[in-house]
């Protein structure tokens, strides 16, 4: 009987997502608060599995290094996926603790994955389902929907080899300093739409759009888009196109890197460097005379002989990790073994040095497609070696183990730990007030098809799991590259198929 309640709500789900697809886009919506409907699943699955594993956390802080505030950006770091202009992952106020976690959910047949914060504290997020992207307004308490605003649908012209490793057109995003969303999307625009109130309610409404369609190829998609310390703005499109837009002027100045794709997004730090990996090198941009981008130096790395399963691309599966005045890391897709690599930013045009080479994880069995967290002189790495898509974790299946921390220095790297968790495709994120890394994990259960995921709070002096608290079962509760967030009130936030889960602790 569970199987086969099980396969229905997943067949429910995919047909929502299929007929929202032939609606298309709707018109911009007021919400005003919606009650949050939790995401479907299974009580007998509920039932089967624990709740709850380990012991409450007692915290420990973890001292970092500083990173500047973008004067273009929202504060850090509530700003875009990754925390701040140097995608770092690392954050200086808590998460949950295992006190008694509750569990809340909106179901939204959408993945809610980047999530950001207002100036009041609520949620701004872009959620991708089948039907296309579309920005919404929650409350970061109830997950009530405040408000809709839809983007363009998918173009089919994005990243990796479907939908669910599409991350173009809206999977990155980040709030400027007026709390706009600045959003790429299909179109080969930039919208940038701010919060509307009225008397029926709030809503969103475009500001600006600055059309890159005259300089952007057709057929190619925008990955991401975000500001320089000046203000210009820097985007990247999937088949190698880097350019910069003038804030004010709109004016656009391009760049191709041919035969190179983007997948991910890229950082950007207060000295003016731009750092974008493709699938073949890292690179460091910065702006010439009337902006134009011009390539200060490029890094070849080991690219491997294949798309691993849990990539988008043959190549890096990294956001570029900018850290402190001196360094910047990626991970190289080599077989047998992958690596951490840490370079030199360095402005000089005879190329960045590579400061040092890490091998992680098992043999033919190691890649990441997530942004490595920098915490001091230290990263952590996810494994995520095995999701091909979400049908890699159905009936009980799961991916590779292994989170690691390398640590780093101007002599050389090493491994410090490697966790036997296993994560795979979250945006795990650091906590440097709890001294906690928080990852969500799924457990193999070969004797069982119930499918459980879990948020998973992990010791980041010593790599020991403290605790497993259960955010939900089946299919809509799988994250699918869609990262941990820790909210300003302690709560951590998941993007997940359904839509998205908050777990806190009680009072």
């Amino acid at each position: 009987m569970r199987n086969r309640r099980t396969f229905s709500w997943t067949s429910t789900f995919l047909l929502v997502g299929v007929t929202a697809l032939l609606a298309g886009a709707s018109a911009v919506a007021n919400a005003d608060d919606i009650p949050a409907q939790p995401i479907p699943q299974n009580p007998n699955d509920l039932a089967s599995v624990p709740h709850f594993i380990g012991h409450r956390a007692h915290p420990h802080r973890v001292h970092s290094f500083h990173v500047p505030q973008n004067p273009f950006m929202a504060p850090d770091p509530n700003n875009n996926i990754h925390n701040d202009a140097y995608m770092t992952d690392a954050y200086r106020r808590g998460g949950p603790l295992g006190r008694n976690i509750e569990v809340t959910s909106t179901d939204q047949n959408a993945d809610c994955a980047s999530v950001t914060f207002d100036r009041a504290g609520r949620i701004v997020t872009v959620c991708v389902g089948a039907q296309g992207p579309r920005l919404m307004l929650m409350d970061a308490e109830t997950l009530a929907t405040k408000a809709t605003f839809p983007l363009p649908p998918r173009s089919g012209a994005g990243t990796g080899s479907g939908i669910f490793n599409d991350f173009s057109g809206g999977g990155y995003f980040y709030l400027d300093h007026k709390y706009r969303a600045v959003i790429p999307t299909t179109t080969r625009q930039i919208w940038v739409v701010r919060e509307t109130k009225s008397s029926s309610g709030r809503g969103f409404e475009t500001a600006r759009t600055y059309d890159l369609s005259d300089d952007v190829p057709v057929g190619e998609a925008l990955v991401s888009v975000l500001p320089d310390w000046s203000g210009r703005l820097w985007f990247i499109g999937t088949k190698g196109t880097v350019g910069t837009v003038g804030r004010r002027s709109g004016r656009v100045r391009t760049i191709s890197l041919d035969g190179e794709a983007n997948a991910n997004s890229f950082a950007v730090d207060k000295q003016g460097g731009v750092y974008i990996v493709t699938d073949h090198a890292l690179y460091r941009f910065d702006a010439v005379r009337r902006g134009r981008p011009k390539v200060t130096w490029r890094a070849r790395y080991d690219r491997g002989s294949r798309v691993k399963p849990g990539q988008a691309s043959q190549g890096s599966g990294t956001t570029p990790t900018v850290i402190g005045r001196r360094y910047v890391a990626i991970t190289d897709n080599a077989d047998p073994r992958m690596h951490v690599l840490v370079y030199e930013r360095t402005k000089r045009r005879a190329g960045a040095r590579l400061v040092c080479k890490e091998p992680v994880f098992r043999p033919r069995h190691g890649n990441t497609d997530q942004s490595l967290i920098a915490v001091g002189h230290s990263l952590i790495v996810e494994n995520n070696y095995g999701y091909s898509g979400p049908t890699a974790t159905r009936g009980g299946a799961t991916t590779t183990r292994g989170i690691a921390r390398v640590r780093f220095s101007h002599r050389g790297c090493k491994t410090a730990w490697v966790s036997r968790e296993r994560a795979p495709s979250v945006v795990p994120k650091a906590s440097l007030r709890n001294g906690l890394i928080y990852t969500y994990t799924k457990p193999p259960r070969p004797d069982d098809e119930v499918d459980a995921w879990y948020l998973t709070a992990i010791n980041y002096r010593t790599g020991r799991t403290v605790f497993k608290k259960l955010a939900g079962t089946g299919l809509g509760f799988n994250n699918n590259y869609a990262p941990v967030t820790l909210g300003p009130g302690g709560a951590a936030y998941v993007g997940a198929l359904g839509g998205l889960v908050r777990l806190s602790d009680r009072p």
